[in-house]
Parts: C-alpha cells; structure tokens; sequence
C-alpha cells in the first residue's frame, strides 16, 4: 500500500513539473519574438524558415543572392538565443552548439561570430552587406531589414 501510494505521489510531481516546465516554455518563446536581419544592400528579400535553419545549423553555406554569408549569434546566455534556435530548428542552443563543434573540428564549418546583444548585432549586420544575425523585433530599425520573422 505504501509503495502504491509513493507511485502516485511521484507520477503527480512529475506531472507537475512538466506542466511547470511547458507554461515556463511557453511564456519565453512568446517574451522573445526574433526576427533575422541582414544588410539592405544585400541582393536578399525573404527567407523560409528552412533556409535559416540550414543557414544557422551549419547544413548549407549560401544562399540566391549571397554567396558566402557571415552569421552573428546572440550571446550564448541570451534566452533570445535558446528561443531561436528552438523556434528555427526545433533544437536547443547547446544542440546546436555541439553541432557546430563537432563541424569546426572535422573541418566542415565554422559557427556563426557571437555578438554582445542586439545593439552591437544590427550595427554589424547594417555595416556589412554579407552578414546576417538575429536579433529582438523590437530593436529593428531601418539600418537593417528584416528577411524572417516579418508578421
């Protein structure tokens, strides 16, 4: 009868605690809404979800319109980082991450430069036509536009 009784007091906690973890999810994914940028002289209009996540998983090097493109990542404590990835991909931050490095060390690919937030990323997006970063929707300006994440 004990041993019953722990048995549904554990299925209950773990229960608990997914329901936890799936509101927590929830209400980051919408906190963070992401839009991916690029240069405006860049011969670029719209991306598919696809394409970025190729682009940002190290799956593809280029894409119509821009050869060889230079990709910024948000700082890897960034919840604006785990919620691209995870919007984009479906993987988290460090799977993405233990991706590029398993590439970078076979010689494959080199992962995307990390900027230091959302400033510092659109000044380098805006300063060179063949970068593209991601970065909050509401810290797009006209110096950058917007090729994913437009609603």
């Amino acid at each position: 009868m004990y041993l019953k009784i722990c048995l549904m007091n554990s299925r209950f906690l773990r229960a608990c605690a997914l329901l936890a973890a799936l509101s927590f999810a929830t209400a980051a994914a919408s906190a963070t809404d992401f839009v991916v940028i690029a240069n405006p002289g860049a011969n670029l209009t719209g991306l598919s979800r696809e394409q970025v996540a190729d682009l940002f998983l190290g799956k593809s090097a280029s894409l119509p319109g821009l050869c060889c493109p230079v990709l910024i990542d948000q700082p890897e404590s960034s919840p604006l980082r785990e919620a691209f990835y995870n919007g984009v991909a479906g993987k988290s931050a460090a799977q993405a991450k233990s991706s590029w490095a398993k590439m970078y060390f076979t010689g494959k690919g080199i992962p995307p430069k990390e900027g230091k937030g959302n400033d510092e990323i659109r000044a380098m997006v805006a300063a060179n036509r063949n970068m593209l970063g991601y970065i909050d929707r509401s810290a797009a300006d006209s110096s950058v536009r917007i090729v994913f994440g437009e609603k």
